[in-house]
């Protein structure tokens, strides 16, 4: 994408964000950067890792500051292959080898204490500071997320003030103190995607309550019905209902359980079939899965799509079924369509669902997917006046916006 020169008229805004791949945050990030005035604001991106399926739907007047981009998921072999060649280059980049080992070696200690191991957040600093840096200086630096964009503003950005967006259940995520050596200090203002998230990042950092705020998520509810409509959606001549999940193929999002869940609902005779849009690192262990449980027909793994809206609008049934959350963007989608949505109670899902109200909150054990999922599938005047009243719910306005940029 061609740069522009950055002028004094506009204000200058930067965003950094992790990847630009097909998920909740990444959207909901492209949705801010449509909305923002580019007769008012000179608006840049940087992606740490300098790939991503959607950097096609990125607005035409954003600068994207990489030097060189791939449209490849970091979820496929190829784009693994690529992210593999970023993270060697950012050993070496901006000197410091010892100090970058170093620090991914004593994340892995912390995870192996906690008895977890992830990869991503084993990696955030060390891409940080093997990053490309820039010698301009901004108005405002804004932190889309969590881990390497956070740590990235924080110590390699000149700008006037400093914003980060918190989109998860922090600590639920992984995240320490120890991993962070200090990052949330440098910011002027934190936002956290809900009430909720705010809650648990506090439990972490108490002493930055002054400067955290929340910032719901931005969704156009227009474009998402005028999209419902397009072509596509479900392409297989199945007739009996359809049950829909989004989400990446991760830990957090729990399709091990789902799978649990399924297995129940054939056994009690319901003809029902799961589809799951998303794609991730668990792919290989979850159809393993399936297949052990003989659900190759039932519970059907589609991949990530670029439109997933005429899914939900084809959906009898949506569930969303997690660990932990921070602010779903499927759950909100779903929603806007007035799909019946099916959610675990745990953080996050409960602070978009009212249980009994616009849809249902269950725990998180097969036993308990499944008999929700029963009780709907049995139930179409309920599954209908669930949805009706999760449509007529009222998404963030721009509005939110002032929140953001009254910090300029």
């Amino acid at each position: 994408m061609e740069k522009r020169t950055m002028t004094r008229e506009k204000k200058n805004l930067l965003f950094v964000v992790n990847t630009l791949g097909r998920a909740g945050a990444e959207t909901a990030l492209l949705e801010l950067l449509r909305q923002l005035d580019s007769q008012k604001y000179e608006l840049f991106l940087y992606v740490i890792l300098g790939q991503g399926e959607m950097i096609g739907e990125l607005p035409p007047h954003v600068n994207l500051l990489n030097s060189s981009f791939s449209s490849q998921s970091v979820l496929t072999k190829q784009g693994k292959r690529l992210m593999a060649g970023t993270i060697l280059r950012c050993f070496f980049r901006n000197g410091g080898f010892v100090s970058k080992l170093g620090s991914v070696l004593k994340n892995l200690r912390i995870m192996k204490r906690k008895g977890r191991i992830q990869t991503d957040k084993l990696l955030w600093r060390m891409l940080s500071d093997g990053s490309q840096r820039f010698p301009m200086r901004f108005d405002m630096a804004v932190a889309y997320l969590e881990g390497a964009s956070a740590y990235y503003t924080a110590e390699h950005v000149n700008a006037d003030r400093k914003c980060a967006f918190v989109h998860i259940d922090y600590e639920g995520a992984g995240y320490t103190r120890e991993m962070d050596q200090g990052c949330w200090e440098r910011f002027d203002q934190i936002f956290t995607v809900s009430d909720e998230v705010r809650t648990h990042f506090l439990a972490v950092y108490p002493e930055y309550a002054s400067k955290t705020d929340t910032f719901q998520n931005l969704i156009d509810q227009e474009t998402v019905r005028r999209r419902a409509e397009e072509k596509g959606g479900f392409q297989d001549p199945y007739s009996g209902m359809r049950i829909l999940t989004v989400g990446r193929l991760t830990y957090q999002k729990a399709y091990d359980i789902a799978i649990d869940a399924m297995k129940i609902l054939k056994d009690s005779g319901y003809r029902a079939r799961w589809y799951v849009l998303g794609e991730g690192d668990q792919r290989s262990m979850l159809e393993k899965k399936i297949a052990a449980a003989g659900l190759e027909e039932d519970f059907i793994l589609l991949g990530a799509v670029s439109n997933p809206f005429p899914y939900y609008a084809q959906a009898d049934l949506y569930i969303h079924a997690t660990r932990f959350e921070g602010k779903s963007i499927a759950i909100q989608e779903a929603q806007i369509l007035g799909c019946a949505v099916i959610a675990s109670d745990c953080n996050g899902n409960r602070e978009q669902v009212v249980d009994g109200v616009d849809g249902i909150l269950c725990g998180l054990t097969p036993r308990a997917v499944a008999d929700s999922a029963a009780m709907l599938l049995r139930d179409e005047e309920k599954r209908k006046r669930l949805g009706q009243a999760a449509s007529e719910k009222k998404t963030a306005q721009k509005e939110e916006l002032e929140k953001l940029l009254r910090f300029l």
